[in-house]
C-alpha cells in the first residue's frame, strides 16, 4: 500500500544518495510512481528499486532516475527530447521541470499507456511519438537537453547531432555484457565533453518501431 510516509521515506533516501537538487526532489514527490507501476508491484511503487513494466522493458529505480534528471541541469524555458518513454514515469519528472517534452517509444503499447497517464495527470507539455528513437525526433531540433533511457556502446550520431551547442545530453554507455555508466554528453562549439556519473544496467537501444499486442 503506497501512503504519504512511503514517499517520504523515499525522498530522504535520494537524499542520503546525494541528490541535492531541491527542485528535483520536489518534481519526484509530486509525481505519483504507483500510477506507473503495474498493480502486482503496487505496494513497491516507493521503494528504491527497479520494476517490470512489460515488454521486456523496466521502470528505473527512482536514484538513477533522480540523478540522470539532476544531471541534465534543467531549466523552466527548455526544450527536451527524451528517448525512451517506457511507463511514462521519467517524462512525467521531466515535464515538471523544462517547458516542452518531446518523448520517443518504440513501443506503442506502453506509449498509448504513458499517454493516459499523463491525460489523467493534466500534463499538457508533453508530445509523444511512437517510432525509432536512435533517429531522434530530427523536425523538432535542436534540443537544450536529451534524456536517453536505454543502454548503447556508444551516442547515437543523430542524437549527438541534434543536440544545441551548451545543450547536454545524458544516458548510459555500455552492453549487456559489460558495465554500462552514465554519461553526460556537453556540446560545445567544437566538440563533446563527456563526464562519467555512475555505473548503472539499463535495458538495450534498438532500432525500429514494435508493434506487439501483449506483454
Amino acid at each position: 500500500m503506497t501512503t504519504p510516509a512511503n514517499k517520504a521515506r523515499l525522498i530522504l533516501s535520494l537524499r542520503s544518495a546525494g541528490i541535492t537538487n531541491t527542485a528535483v526532489l520536489s518534481a519526484i514527490e509530486r509525481v505519483p510512481r504507483e500510477l506507473f507501476v503495474p498493480e502486482t508491484f503496487r505496494d513497491q511503487a516507493y521503494e528504491n528499486t527497479a520494476l517490470p513494466i512489460g515488454y521486456g522493458q523496466t521502470l528505473s529505480q527512482p536514484l538513477v532516475v533522480a540523478a540522470m534528471v539532476e544531471a541534465l541541469d534543467l531549466g523552466n524555458r527548455m526544450k527536451l527530447l527524451e528517448v525512451g518513454t517506457g511507463s511514462g514515469y521519467h517524462a512525467a519528472i521531466l515535464a515538471q521541470l523544462c517547458r516542452r517534452v518531446y518523448t520517443i517509444e518504440r513501443h506503442r503499447p506502453l506509449l498509448a499507456d504513458a499517454e493516459r497517464k499523463f491525460a489523467e495527470l493534466d500534463l499538457h507539455n508533453i508530445t509523444t511519438r511512437a517510432g525509432d528513437g536512435m533517429v531522434g525526433w530530427p523536425e523538432q531540433a535542436p534540443f537544450d537537453r536529451i534524456s536517453v533511457t536505454a543502454a548503447s556502446d556508444a551516442p547515437p550520431a543523430a542524437l549527438l547531432d541534434q543536440l544545441a551547442v551548451g545543450g547536454i545530453m545524458v544516458m548510459p554507455v555500455g552492453g549487456r555484457d559489460r558495465t554500462q555508466v552514465l554519461q553526460k554528453f556537453r556540446r560545445t562549439d567544437d566538440g563533446y565533453d563527456t563526464e562519467d556519473l555512475m555505473e548503472v544496467r539499463f535495458v538495450p537501444l534498438l532500432p525500429g518501431l514494435v508493434e506487439n499486442k501483449s506483454a
